[in-house]
């Protein structure tokens, strides 16, 4: 077949997303180059939307403000009378409302973007103007365990989420785009040669910045690890105070909100992410693996998906300081052991979670929806 040909069989997508990141950047770059016809709406104030704009990608730019925002419903049910489209996929709420009521009466399918658990339940009126509404074909789900979740928990009676209608697609990455310079940490007061562990995170209850500074200050005196704290967290008064019960609170250091984050974890010796619960597949996480940094993450949410315990960094059960202060322990202690998790953590993106096979099995998906192989 010719590409021509192929051009005219493959399914037409609008995709509608906000400050789409670089992996949903170089997915929609991979599907025009894989022969789809892709069109893009997102925000103009995002970080890759040049390069949208630069390859031939963005429609419209819109900046949805709500689920009900009626500026980008008619938005975006203008793009779909100017032109025909196959697909409608939707990688946010916001972006799933007004899709939906913005192509009310035609028959497009919709697909659906999931990338945390929780939040959707069926006494949940907003649920069901997004991921529970009837005219949402598939949810693509950024890991196992919110598909499972989606299937085991969200329940009410004898109504469920449907198990054909979730499919995982694992978020693509590429080691090239990692290629930032180490940070120098010694302008955040860290000690030239210190063993350096590092969490990046919004300031939220559930990231368990609370956890990891108990986990610290467990370790035993001959353990000296200096913490670094990245993000608005600085902000956390109650952590602050905290910190300063512990017995070393000269060891653990606040950068605030960062640009350079992926530096900073690349100039780390591990890198921790605490959750307690309601986690994907962390971005953060995936940044510092990309950089040959070994992880100890939770066992919540995909984080057990993207690191196998043991092998590309370890994985302890949630809220439990002593376990994490143990795998930061036995990580200081045993440096080969070290080396060898960055390193297969690094080979892990690389193969495991590459942006190529997000592509294709997103085509696949298309493809499946209009009946085709």
């Amino acid at each position: 077949m010719s590409d021509q040909q192929q051009n005219r069989v493959l399914p037409a997508i609008l995709c509608l997303t906000d400050s789409c990141d670089r992996p949903e950047t170089e997915l929609f770059i991979g599907l025009r180059n894989a022969g789809f016809d892709v069109d893009v709406m997102c925000n103009p104030k995002g970080r890759n939307y040049q390069r949208l704009v630069d390859e031939g990608l963005v429609a419209q730019s819109m900046a949805l403000k709500s689920r009900f925002d009626k500026e980008g419903t008619a938005a975006i049910r203008a793009q779909l009378a100017r032109k025909h489209y196959d697909i409608i996929h939707a990688f946010n709420p916001r972006a799933l409302a007004c899709g939906l009521r913005a192509s009310k009466g035609t028959n497009i399918r919709v697909v659906a973007y999931r990338g945390v658990i929780g939040n959707i339940s069926f006494l949940n009126p907003e649920s069901w103007i997004t991921f529970l509404h009837p005219r949402v074909s598939k949810i693509v789900c950024v890991a196992d365990a919110i598909k499972q979740h989606l299937t085991e928990d969200v329940r009410l009676l004898s109504m469920r989420v449907p198990p054909n209608k979730l499919q995982r697609i694992y978020k693509g990455h590429d080691l090239a785009w990692y290629q930032d310079s180490p940070t120098d940490l010694s302008q955040f007061g860290v000690p030239e040669g210190a063993f350096v562990v590092c969490c990046t995170g919004r300031d939220r209850p559930r990231k368990g910045f609370d956890v990891l500074v108990r986990a610290v200050d467990e370790l035993p005196e001959d353990v000296e690890v200096h913490l670094l704290l990245v993000g608005d967290v600085i902000n956390n008064e109650e952590l602050k105070f905290q910190i300063a019960g512990t017995k070393h609170p000269e060891r653990i250091h606040f950068t605030g909100y960062r640009q350079d984050a992926p530096g900073i974890a690349a100039a780390s010796d591990v890198f921790v992410l605490p959750s307690t619960e309601r986690e994907g597949l962390p971005r953060a996480v995936i940044e510092a693996m990309a950089y040959g940094v070994a992880p100890v993450v939770t066992r919540v949410g995909g984080m057990p998906e993207l690191v196998e315990n043991g092998v590309s960094g370890l994985v302890v059960p949630q809220k439990d300081a002593s376990a994490l202060s143990e795998a930061i322990a036995q990580l200081y202690r045993d440096r080969d052991l070290l080396d060898r998790m960055g390193k297969a953590a690094k080979e892990r993106i690389a193969t495991r979670f590459h942006t190529s096979q997000t592509v294709r099995e997103t085509g696949e998906l298309y493809q499946s929806l209009m009946g085709r192989d």
